[in-house]
């Protein structure tokens, strides 16, 4: 072709677009080029048996929190302190590490509760929550739940007078029964009583799971949140069977107690949320951010576990619960360090979901960064998988960003599912409650399944639960998923909000009206 016979208006043209032709897509987010080697590592490390199990508060969930912190460090996500950004609270040390106080508590022991003509065996009919060795006799005051909320126009104190008495009080709220509700509950209303100056609390346990289930899991060495009140005061706090009506009615009926018990022998020890944070990439944007959550800590080993081991395996190493999401956390980390999204990123690896979600209750409670400014929280848990095609989530109807975690799954040939075994309850099981509890839109995303059966049941919180038994090509997929769902609503322009009418939707009105 002559170019010299072309009129110049032509030629101009034909340079000026022809670039469009040339252009070259988008390049994918870095979560699309992690590597099965690099989720397997992880994995193999986080649920070796080294590691004991994980258990809060032991060496092996320190080794834990250690490894998540210096992955965190080497993908150059940062301390929480260890940022300029506007958003964040002040923070009194420099680390990855908020530490949780705890109090450690030895085995249920000797005790009876004697109402009327009616004798109460400690580890039969009830068990002692928490309380030093004591012998009181002393007035019965029935509080209904032991619980002030006048958001919710209620004081069950109201024109009673405790101080000096024991008060009985029911399990959990007027509107949840679960065990973790009653866990959460139950230290409140131990602290009410306290403040009102109870000298005793007995709690008849309603939950819709056996009571041999109960005394079985509370019965043994228990760890707890320390107490906050300045003296650390703590009270005798018993959880009676009140499924048995005799049992209830025994103390309903009478209007004096004798309360004996030798106690749980308490200590003081230190855990530790792993928190780290990615500031966004928008201008404005990067004001708010989105929350990712996974536990890390598990059952620890032999009789801890409470499940079945033998001598040559008696480590439960938690591969599926929670290594597992655990990775998830890591891939997002490594990804959103080389490319952030819009809004800012906080990560956070938290410890003893096993014994009642208290990390999480913690962290909430005394949050880094302030909860008006998180516009969602994607918590990853699981029991374990039977389907390697999906992705399950909790919530996923309720949460306002089920395009963006279908889009994201699908990239990855996965396929996702809601709500599975709905009769178990398991939005509000998983750590990411503490936070919808505040107002925060707040799923679950777990490895597949679409029910309870025994492909689950068969590894959860087992010994077989180690990482011989995972599938690495799935834990890829799952991982990346999980990040990129992250990246998309991080990058909505307007944030995702509770449908209208969900009960978790008046705690967020009040909580972005701040």
């Amino acid at each position: 072709m002559n170019f010299k016979t072309i009129p110049l208006s032509i030629l101009l043209c034909f340079i000026l677009t022809f670039p469009t032709f040339a252009q070259k897509k988008k390049p994918l987010p870095p979560e699309f080029a992690i590597t099965k080697s690099e989720t397997e590592a992880h994995m193999r490390f986080l649920a070796a048996d080294e590691l004991l199990g994980r258990r809060t508060g032991e060496q092996g969930n320190l080794a834990a929190a250690r490894y998540i912190a210096e992955q965190f460090r080497k993908f150059g996500v940062k301390s929480v302190a260890g940022t300029d950004s506007s958003i964040i609270k002040k923070f009194a040390t420099n680390s990855y590490y908020q530490n949780v106080p705890f109090e450690k508590m030895g085995v249920n022991e000797s005790g009876e509760i004697i109402a009327g003509a009616d004798v109460l065996k400690s580890g039969t009919d009830w068990i002692l929550m928490s309380g030093e060795a004591t012998n009181i006799k002393a007035p019965l005051v029935y509080a209904a739940y032991g619980l002030e909320n006048a958001s919710k126009g209620w004081d069950d104190y109201k024109d009673l007078d405790v101080k000096g008495k024991i008060v009985l009080v029911q399990s959990g709220t007027p509107d949840v029964q679960t065990p973790s509700e009653i866990v959460a509950s139950s230290t409140e209303k131990r602290k009410i009583a306290i403040d009102k100056g109870a000298v005793a609390i007995i709690e008849l346990f309603n939950a819709p799971i056996p009571w041999n289930m109960v005394s079985k899991n509370f019965t043994g060495e228990k760890i707890g949140l320390a107490p906050e009140n300045a003296s650390g005061k703590t009270i005798p706090h018993a959880w009676v069977n009140g499924k048995e009506a005799n049992l209830t009615r025994g103390l309903r009926g009478v209007q004096e107690v004798e309360f004996k018990t030798s106690g749980r022998k308490t200590s003081l020890i230190n855990n530790y949320n792993v928190a780290g944070f990615i500031e966004g990439s928008d201008l404005k944007l990067k004001d708010e951010y989105i929350l990712l959550t996974a536990h890390y800590d598990h059952v620890g080993v032999g009789k801890q576990g409470r499940q079945p081991y033998t001598p040559e395996d008696s480590i439960f190493n938690g591969a599926r619960d929670n290594a597992f999401g655990v990775v998830g956390l890591l891939t997002a980390a490594e990804a959103f360090s080389k490319n952030p999204p819009k809004r800012s990123v906080l990560i956070i690896a938290l410890t003893a979901e096993e014994v009642g979600l208290l990390g999480s209750q913690y962290y909430a409670n005394h949050p880094l960064m302030p909860l008006n400014k998180c516009i969602f929280n994607i918590n990853s848990d699981g029991a374990g998988y039977n389907d390697t095609t999906i992705v399950a989530v909790m919530g996923l109807d309720r949460t306002g960003a089920k395009i963006q975690m279908e889009t994201a799954s699908k990239a990855f040939g996965l396929g996702i599912f809601a709500d599975p075994s709905p009769e178990q309850g398991l939005f509000d099981r998983s750590d990411n409650v503490s936070f919808a509890k505040k107002g925060i839109p707040a799923p679950t995303f777990t490895p597949g399944f679409r029910e309870f059966n025994g492909d689950i049941m068969k590894n959860y919180h087992q010994v077989s639960d180690n990482p011989e038994t995972i599938n690495f090509n799935y834990l890829l997929k799952f991982s990346q998923a999980f990040t990129y769902s992250a990246r998309l609503i991080a990058d909505m322009p307007i944030a995702p909000q509770w449908i209208a009418g969900d009960k978790y939707e008046e705690a967020a009105k009040k909580l972005y009206a701040k």
